[in-house]
């Protein structure tokens, strides 16, 4: 199955989360443009404490990597957030979207 990616990013919010999405070619809102080869579902949010958790799930740890060292390492930078994220991998056991 699966792979369940967290990160985590403190002191960044909603406008760094854009501006990254921007340079990716990414619409946050339709969910339209250049997603990764390997990405099966993303998920962003902002909490009440000031920091962007991104929930992703890709086929391979190699996929995320390969989009890392691609194209998302320098649309992090372009968009404002130079700071490492605290990063969580988890095996996925269950992936399912009832309210869809």
């Amino acid at each position: 199955m699966a792979e369940l990616l967290m990160l985590e990013f403190d002191g960044i919010g909603e406008k760094e989360y854009l501006a990254v999405n921007a340079e990716l070619g990414i619409d946050a809102e339709t969910g339209e443009g250049d997603w990764p080869a390997g990405l099966v579902t993303h998920l962003g949010s902002v909490d009440d404490g000031g920091s962007l958790h991104v929930i992703e799930v890709w086929d391979s740890h190699e996929d995320q990597e390969k989009f890392m060292h691609g194209r998302l390492g320098a649309a992090l930078a372009a968009g404002g957030i130079t700071a490492a994220p605290k990063v969580t991998w988890t095996h996925l056991i269950g992936h399912q979207n009832p309210g869809l």
